[in-house]
Formats: structure tokens, sequence, C-alpha cells
């Protein structure tokens, strides 16, 4: 039976006063009055020694400060920041250890391309470089550098708005990602003549200047795609960031061409669009001969043009990033530079033009689409009555409610969680849909939940499994304590893939892949004022999910699945070395 419980919450303590110099300044106040000067209006982080200080002089300035738990989760949202918004969003940690905490989000936002800014306070320099046993005394910039897209230190308070226009311009500028900032104590804590502060303060002109793709390149790209006869169009997620919204879909449609997203471009053109082939993603693999990549990369999640691909095919790639041509195929059509206007070039290129589609060609995409859709949800709605709930149970009541608010942003990960969520539940606005994306790395759920719903305002709602939770379940505190619209659905069935591990030298330890079936994720809402619901049927899930939505404000649903429901490493089984089960000497 479905169980809810919410708690008053307890107003804040005043915040001591901020310090003030009428004549002077530090270099914590530069800091703060130069990010504020290049547009920054919002920070995540936590603070410490040396940087304490500077978060209630950013507060001063106007700064939104979203203070966290881990520093990890503070990044993650910090870089979904970046990626809903398309400007850089902004990590504060202190030094050593906490530096470190924040950096996997900022090296996981250079993977995927995320505009991101860490900033991080850090020792004086002098005992670090003679190795003398400086307090947190670990050399910052140089860990960080070839790890994020680039790294500036900071040692003299008259740099800092320099080293802040450069972070911004790094971060946004061509393909965009994450920039490491280190800011020396002695530089923080420099005392200086306001009036002569004042002087080193400036704008940036153009930060993210665009580049344009040759004529030549774009000629070739056109009569590469006339002379197909079943061309397919791959969304990726630098499509969806670049927010070029309208475009894409005139592009789309003007051209006629199926296409199929990948999980975080999902939205950009709605999954129910008559042209998309999501279901047909195999299909248009094995038989497009070209294809044309807008803002996607051919990584793992597209097994590198390889594998299931059609080894005739041809690929038309459109991409900011000269260095991503070639990279584990040879590029047809590379098409360098800003992906709106290339799209544009085609457009106008195209225009008057008859495309050499064979027009048996979609129309048995479609075929297949409406068959293997009308298949799924078959099978989906077999499991609507399973009793423990099973995954598909819980996403056939949760489907139709997720589906029917398009405002809702969705945050997914897990194994089983994140590859069944992603078949199940249909995307129509771009940019609504985040997940753990290139690197498929778990725990950033939370923190992306809390950087969704402070960068948008808008609902959202993450989709958890029950291992994923755990990395980051203590920021739950975070959101109950801004008071953000988030609902977080934790997929309960008590283990890493599942629950049924058996530890092979039985000797009374739980499975590696064991968690706890009986856990009640919901007390933690509890324990921090939202509302809590631990649900054991699709109906008490409905109820508890429509009501947590519907109250704006911080909820948390403990959905209690079967221990065997799930299957190791979801639908990427492929990659895990095939296992010894036993072996006997």
């Amino acid at each position: 039976m479905a169980t809810t419980s919410t708690t008053p919450a307890t107003p804040a303590a005043a915040a001591p006063a901020a310090p003030h110099y009428p004549d002077q300044v530090t270099g914590m106040y530069i800091l703060a009055k130069a990010l504020k000067n290049i547009g920054i209006d919002t920070m995540y982080g936590l603070v410490g020694i040396p940087v304490t200080d500077f978060s209630y002089l950013a507060q001063e300035q106007g700064i939104r400060f979203v203070g966290f738990r881990h520093e990890q989760q503070a990044g993650m949202a910090a870089a979904t920041h970046g990626y809903v918004t398309g400007k850089p969003g902004v990590l504060l940690t202190v030094s050593s250890l906490g530096f470190l905490n924040g950096l996997t989000a900022t090296i996981n936002a250079t993977v995927n391309c995320y505009p991101m800014i860490q900033i991080s306070g850090s020792s004086e320099r002098e005992p670090i470089d003679l190795e003398q046993g400086a307090y947190e005394g670990l050399d910052q910039l140089n860990v960080a550098k070839g790890l994020v897209k680039a790294a500036y230190r900071v040692n003299r308070p008259q740099d800092i708005p320099t080293a802040v226009a450069r972070a911004y311009r790094a971060a946004i500028s061509g393909r965009p990602g994450g920039v490491y900032l280190d800011i020396t104590t002695p530089c923080l804590g420099q005392v200086v003549d306001a009036d002569e502060a004042e002087k080193w303060f400036f704008t940036p002109v153009d930060p993210q200047a665009k580049t344009y793709a040759t004529p030549e390149s774009i000629d070739r790209a056109v009569e590469l795609l006339k002379s197909a006869k079943r061309p397919a169009i791959v969304l990726g997620k630098g499509a969806a960031f670049i927010q070029a919204d309208e475009t894409i879909k005139q592009f789309v449609e003007s051209t006629g061409l199926p296409f199929f997203p990948m999980s975080m471009a999902k939205g950009l053109m709605p999954d129910t669009h008559p042209q998309s082939a999501l279901s047909c993603r195999s299909t248009i693999m094995e038989e497009a001969d070209v294809v044309i990549l807008i803002g996607a990369r051919l990584n793992w999640l597209l097994s590198r043009g390889h594998g299931k691909w059609n080894p005739d095919g041809k690929f038309i790639q459109l991409d900011v990033q000269a260095t991503e041509m070639d990279c584990n195929r040879p590029i047809d059509a590379p098409v360098v530079g800003d992906i709106e206007q290339s799209l544009k070039d085609m457009m106008t290129k195209l225009q008057g033009q008859k495309l050499n589609m064979d027009p048996t060609w979609m129309p048995s995409l479609q075929a297949q689409t409406k068959e293997k859709n009308a298949k799924f949800a078959e099978r989906l709605a077999s499991f609507a009555n399973s009793q423990p709930m099973t995954h598909w149970t819980a996403l056939n009541a949760l489907k139709p409610l997720i589906e029917s608010n398009p405002d809702i942003i969705l945050v997914n990960e897990g194994a089983n969680t994140l590859d069944d969520t992603r078949d199940t539940i249909d995307m129509s606005v771009p940019r609504s849909r985040i997940d753990c994306a290139t690197w498929a790395i778990m725990g950033m759920g939370i923190g992306s939940t809390i950087g969704a719903a402070v960068a948008t305002g808008r609902p959202v709602v993450a989709i958890e499994g029950d291992s994923a939770f755990g990395f980051s379940g203590m920021d739950f505190a975070t959101i109950c304590r801004f008071q953000l619209p988030c609902t977080v659905v934790v997929f309960n069935n008590g283990g890493i893939y599942n629950g049924v591990g058996v530890n092979m030298a039985n000797n009374g330890d739980p499975a590696p892949t064991t968690l706890d079936i009986n856990a009640h994720y919901e007390k933690i809402s509890e324990a921090f004022g939202g509302a809590a619901y631990y649900v054991t049927t699709p109906e008490e899930l409905t109820k508890a999910f429509t009501e947590a939505v519907a109250s704006k404000k911080p909820a948390l649903i403990n959905v209690q699945l079967a221990a065997d429901s799930g299957k190791e490493s979801g639908h990427i089984g492929y990659l895990n070395p095939e296992s010894i089960q036993h072996v006997t000497v």
C-alpha cells in the first residue's frame, strides 16, 4: 500500500555579513564581479577553505549560489545547466580532494561537449612546487591539464578578469567543453585599491564566434545526398545543444528523410513524427546508403561506424570540430562549421532539386515502425499488472503520465532503468531528456536533476535505478533545501542490474551486485521535508506520481520491484568479458 509523509521545512539561519572594504577590495570580490560581468547568474558548489567568503561575495553580486553535499553532484548540475541553457555552468570547489571530486564532472562535461567552468581555490604555489607539505598541497592545474578543454591558473588579482574571460570563451567556443580555473589562496585574499581594480574589468567581444563551412563542402554534401537511394539522418545531442530547433525541423521535413535520434536528441523531433525511424535503427544501419550525421559522433554508441553498418554506405557529417571527421570511418562529405548555417546552406542548394530516394524506402520504414511499435506496446501491456512489479510494470504506469506533460524534463540513469525508460517513453520537446550520455557513467542523476530545475524552472522527473541513486542520493537534501519542482522515482530491485546475485564463495557475504531489496529510499525525502512515497502496485505509483508532479515540490517515490527484475548490463552486456563461473585447481 502506498504511504506518504511530509515534514515542514525549517527556515535557514541568516548568513553572516559579507566583508566590505570602503576603498579596497580583495581578489575574491574581483572574481565575483568578473563572473557577474561576463553574464554568470548561477553557481553550483560546496564551500570551505579557501572559497567560503567568495561564495558570499558572489551572492552579493547577484549570483545565485546552489550549495551541495558533494562536489561531483554540483559539477553534474553545472554541466547540465550548460547543456540546457547553452551558456557555461559554473562549479565552485575547495582545494585538493574537493577539486578532484568536481573534476570528474568537468571531464564528463568535456567528453559530452557541455560548456562548463570549474573554479577551485588552491594552496600557495611555493610549498607545492617544492613539495614541502602545503595544506591540501595538490598541483591542481597539472592534474586538470590534458583532461579538460582548457586549464588556467591565476596568481595575481589583476589577471582575474582576463582569466574569467578566457575560461568563458574556451568553454563556449567551437566544440564546447569543461574548463578549469585555478585561483590561488594568496590571489583570492590579496587586497587592492578599489579604484585600480575597476580598471581591470572588461566585457569580451563575440566570445562565441561562429565558423562556417566552405561552399565546396556544402556542394559535396548536397551532391552525395542527391545520389542516395536509401538516405537517413542521425540526430545527436550536439544538434539539440545548438538550439536550432526550427532549422533542423525544416531540413528534416523538407528533405522527407527518415531519421532516428540518439538518446539525448530524443524530442528534437517528436519520437512519434511520421518520419521517425527510431524503431528501425538496425534497418537503417544495415541498409542506408547515405547517412547524414547532424551533431552525432560515430563513437561506441553507433558501433564506431562498423558492426551492423552497411559497409558500402557513405557518410555526410555536420560538426563544428574538424578532428571529428574520419575518427572511426572515412567521412565522404565532411561539413565543418556551424551546424545551423550548414543546414541552411544545404537547403538553399537543394531548392528546386529532386532527391533520388527510392519511393519504397520511407513507406517500408513506416510499416516496420508501425509493426514494431505495436509489438512493443503489446509486450509492455502484458506486464501492466505484474506482482511484484518489474521495470516494465512501472514504466507502463509512468509512460502516459510523462508523455501527456511535455513540460517535464526527464533525467534518467541506471542499467535496465536507463535502457528500458529510453525505449518506453517518447519525447516531444528538445533538450527534455538528460542521461549519462557518451561515457554512460552512473551517478549523474540528482546533480543533473537540480541543474535542470534551477536553469529552466521547469518540473523535472528523475527515473533512477537503485544503484545509480546511491551515488548521489544525499543531494536530495539540496532539492528540498531549494524547494525545487523535482520528483525522483527510484526503481528498487535490490541490486546492480538485479538483486539475485549469488556469492560463489558461499561465505555469507552478499554478492558484488547485491544491494538491499528492502531499502526504504523514500525516508531520505522524509528526513529533509519532502514528500515521501513507497509504492508496490502500478495503481499506487500512478496516484503517487500524479500527486507529486502536481505539487511542484520535492518528492521521492520508492518503487518496489521484484528482485529478479533486470539483467546484467542492460542492453550492453556484450561489453563484459566472458566470465568464468567455476575454476577448478
